[in-house]
């Protein structure tokens, strides 16, 4: 356990563990139930669900990461590829001993969820995508600001700019633009929040996490939906839409090798773990628990 650097949240503990190459944050909470892994995206910390955590541990045992390059996970040069995050995942999961989890991933940690579901099915007991795209299913298309993409992807791609850009800006970035941009209730995140998510990608190289992502994500797209063919993604899906609508469901039916499961959250943003936890928990458990009591149920 470490003494976190970030704010404590009651029920919560801190944790470091060293696998594939790197060191990486993760917390916990809750003591029994089967075990769900959440994994946040962009631009995030495992922060993103102190909201949401307290509700599922209380008959879960409950994993956060912050990934490779974010929180306070380590930034040293390595190779920050959705790849390399699902390599990161798999080890954690042995590491911890948990598998297999109930998987939980949002916006752009889509491709590291899915990798990790499809290479590694013996680690994954369901996914839940959470405003999530796939890129070679449309996620691509965020990136052209022609037909209404976001500029912030090219920024993050681009050599060099991000840390000319946004380092000294952090809280600006966050505050002014990426949380308020796609929020549908401004009084769901405080100041202390953003406060929280800047620290982190104030950190030296705090954006390397992210860059990686987003390059990924430029690059992926036939590798992704190679996945999705073979070995495919045969675990039990749920599908939560928030403020992008049926944007996820519509991925997740086509990248899924079987039917799947759709929530909509009405009236929420895209951050729906912070600005609508109790939503939010109320479909992961029920869509988590319905596995859980299926699966007790089978034959020996």
């Amino acid at each position: 356990m470490t003494t976190p650097a970030s704010p404590t949240v009651p029920g919560i503990a801190h944790h470091r563990a060293h696998v594939n190459g790197t060191t990486l944050h993760y917390v916990t909470a809750g003591t029994t139930g089967s075990a769900i892994l959440l994994v946040h995206g962009f631009p995030e910390t495992w922060y993103a669900f102190h909201r949401l955590i307290p509700l599922l541990a209380a008959s879960h045992r409950v994993f956060a990461v912050d990934l490779r390059g974010f929180g306070d996970s380590d930034t040293a040069p390595s190779d920050f590829t959705s790849t390399t995050s699902a390599e990161d995942l798999h080890q954690l999961i042995a590491h911890l001993g948990i598998g297999p989890v109930h998987l939980t991933g949002q916006d752009i940690s889509g491709a590291t969820v899915f990798r990790l579901a499809t290479t590694h099915p013996e680690d994954v007991l369901s996914l839940t995508a959470i405003e999530m795209g796939l890129a070679g299913f449309g996620l691509e298309m965020l990136a052209d600001i022609t037909r209404g993409g976001a500029w912030h992807i090219g920024a993050l791609t681009a050599p060099g700019i991000p840390e000319m850009l946004l380092t000294g800006r952090e809280r600006e970035f966050l505050g002014r633009y990426a949380f308020p941009s796609m929020i549908a209730d401004p009084a769901a995140i405080a100041d202390a929040d953003i406060d929280e998510f800047a620290r982190t990608y104030a950190r030296p190289d705090g954006w390397r996490g992210a860059i990686g992502l987003y390059r990924s994500m430029l690059q992926e797209g036939p590798e992704i939906r190679a996945l999705a063919e073979s070995p495919g993604l045969n675990v039990p899906v749920l599908a939560v839409g928030a403020g992008g609508g049926s944007f996820t469901a519509d991925t997740m039916s086509r990248a899924a090798s079987s039917g799947i499961s759709f929530v909509q959250l009405d009236g929420v943003g895209h951050y729906a773990a912070m600005e609508a936890p109790e939503a939010l928990a109320k479909a992961v458990l029920a869509f988590v628990d319905g596995i859980d009591s299926s699966t007790a149920t089978l034959p020996k």
